[in-house]
């Protein structure tokens, strides 16, 4: 594989773009706003920068990826040479299923589909097309550029040969991929997100503050970043359609939302990227944000 083609320039989009044109692909990267694309183009060449920085990444092999990036807000012009596409849209089933018709259509007949949904059934998602055998999922974790998992999740009737493709394309990103089973949340979130929503509880219960709670899982579990940062870092909105994908494909209460957590989405306070959520990022920063006081309204 030499080209490959990212649907999304948000956070996980540009993320992703960046490790496969770091890794010497030709990417295109697709959008349907053209100053996401534009702050997407910044975003990645600014990481890149502080990879130069750390000497991680020379300025000659920094100027030969960004070179390897183009950006388009036409999707059929955007797949039409793509070997492999990875769709890093929002994480709603509906809008997912929709790109997956369109990228059946669209895309060439021998191009590998994947997906970097977080929770949602692979398996559900290849069936909107009639290439279900081409399609998996491929999770990265964020940050795309530091973290070394691959979450890799075959659908039900997801090849053999594409996933052993994956699996080398993986590699080849310098990342580590694990496989599993296309079940709600997988694994990462399947743990991760009842243990988010029970430090939510414990807010919301009054057992102890954000920064305690946050304080007692590093100190005490060796977590780089306690569960409320985390969530404000994955954005609080995207922990509620996680949680909501658990709550229907398991059928048990215990993967019900924290009602503080829903009133919080609702309010638009979906952390990091909307500047408040467990914590106060517009006085603050990502390293050192101020944590404000909770009430359960």
């Amino acid at each position: 594989m030499k080209n490959a083609t990212i649907l999304g320039a948000g956070t996980m989009g540009n993320g992703i773009a960046h490790i496969f044109a770091q890794s010497g692909f030709s990417v295109v990267l697709f959008d349907l706003s053209e100053s996401t694309l534009e702050k997407a183009i910044k975003t990645i060449a600014s990481n890149m920068d502080r990879q130069v920085t750390k000497g991680l990444l020379s300025a000659t092999n920094k100027e030969a990826a960004m070179a390897r990036i183009q950006t388009s807000t036409d999707l059929a012009e955007a797949v039409k040479k793509a070997e492999i596409v990875i769709e890093a849209a929002t994480e709603n089933a509906a809008v997912k299923l929709q790109i997956f018709k369109d990228l059946d259509t669209l895309a060439p007949t021998n191009c590998l589909l994947a997906t970097n949904t977080s929770s949602i059934s692979i398996t559900k998602i290849a069936a909107a097309t009639q290439r279900p055998d081409k399609v998996i999922g491929m999770h990265f974790m964020n940050p795309v550029p530091v973290m070394k998992l691959v979450e890799i999740i075959r659908g039900y009737k997801t090849s053999n040969e594409t996933t052993e493709s994956v699996l080398a394309l993986s590699r080849a990103l310098e990342k580590i991929p694990v496989t599993c089973q296309d079940y709600p949340g997988f694994v990462a979130n399947r743990i991760l997100m009842p243990m988010i929503n029970e430090a939510i509880e414990a807010l919301y219960t009054g057992v102890a503050g954000v920064s305690e709670i946050d304080s007692i899982m590093k100190l005490g579990m060796a977590h780089p970043m306690g569960p409320l940062q985390l969530a404000d870092f994955i954005g609080l909105d995207v922990c509620l359609s996680i949680l909501r994908v658990l709550q229907e494909g398991l059928g048990q209460p215990k993967y019900a939302p924290n009602p503080l957590l829903v009133n919080m989405v609702q309010a638009g306070h979906t952390g990091v990227k909307s500047g408040l959520g467990f914590y106060d990022y517009s006085q603050g920063t990502k390293d050192s944000p101020v944590a404000p006081s909770f009430q359960k309204n």
